[in-house]
């Protein structure tokens, strides 16, 4: 159940159409599936959020943000209670200017946008044209489309397939394992060809890739709120090697498994 202060929240959002929102929270609040008719910048500060559209699960790491266009239907989650989003919900009347402004992209930030971010931490509610910071936030979203122009590419796919959710769950829980498409099927009593079928025919990816991909976000947790190794987290994510987790994680994000979790200890909430 959602209560009445998540229904009025989500309907403030496009109250007035040319004004900017500001919503800074240290604790999570539970929405369902909606849509604005804004745009929205959604920074993730001290862990992971994740991000919900269609059938795909999108992380969003610490020190990144999340752009989200008007009338896309989504919701967000954390899980971690220190987690602090910035949410920035902006008018769309100059959106095409820019192609960058109609598609979902998850960004790294970097200083200069880092700065500016925290500063709207100043900033809250409704801010119109006439209002102190309105140019500030107005400027944030001039420079977006300059600034990021690599979006991170980690998306995991999910289903409402009766067949293959309870799959996924032990997955989920099971990821460190030594999962094959053999035991998994010999478990669930499903053929093992029909297993292949269903991951690529439901979700468009093979049993292996949704493995490698599932440790890997598994991985990216433990990097950012843990103080373990990296060797130890190679380990818990099912890897026997540290250059085996390596490669694989640096396959799927582009980063290096010791330089993504330099964001944990560089950049702590304020």
């Amino acid at each position: 159940m959602y209560n009445s202060d998540t229904t009025t929240y989500l309907q403030e959002i496009d109250l007035k159409p040319k004004s900017v929102y500001v919503v800074h929270e240290k604790l999570e609040r539970r929405l369902p599936l909606h849509a604005h008719t804004k745009g929205q910048l959604t920074y993730v500060e001290g862990g992971i959020a994740y991000i919900y559209i269609e059938n795909k699960t999108y992380i969003i790491p610490a020190r990144h943000y999340v752009w989200i266009p008007k009338g896309m239907p989504h919701f967000l989650k954390v899980r971690n209670a220190a987690t602090v989003t910035r949410n920035l919900y902006y008018y769309t009347n100059d959106d095409a200017k820019d192609v960058f402004y109609s598609k979902l992209g998850i960004y790294p930030v970097n200083n200069l946008l880092f700065e500016m971010i925290v500063f709207t931490e100043n900033l809250t509610g409704f801010i119109e044209k006439k209002d102190e910071g309105f140019s500030f936030l107005s400027a944030i979203k001039d420079i977006l489309p300059k600034l990021s122009t690599k979006s991170f590419p980690v998306a995991l796919p999910t289903t409402s397939n009766t067949r293959l959710r309870p799959i996924l769950l032990f997955l989920s829980q099971h990821f460190s394992q030594e999962n094959t498409l053999e035991s998994l099927a010999a478990r669930f009593n499903i053929g093992e060809r029909t297993l292949s079928r269903l991951f690529q025919s439901t979700m468009s990816i093979s049993f292996l890739q949704y493995l490698k991909l599932l440790r890997v976000v598994k991985a990216m947790e433990m990097l950012l709120q843990n103080d373990m190794s990296t060797s130890e987290i190679a380990f818990l994510t099912g890897y026997n090697s540290l250059a085996a987790f390596s490669k694989a994680f640096f396959q799927l994000t582009n980063i290096r498994p010791s330089d993504f979790g330099k964001n944990k200890t560089l950049h702590q909430t304020l």
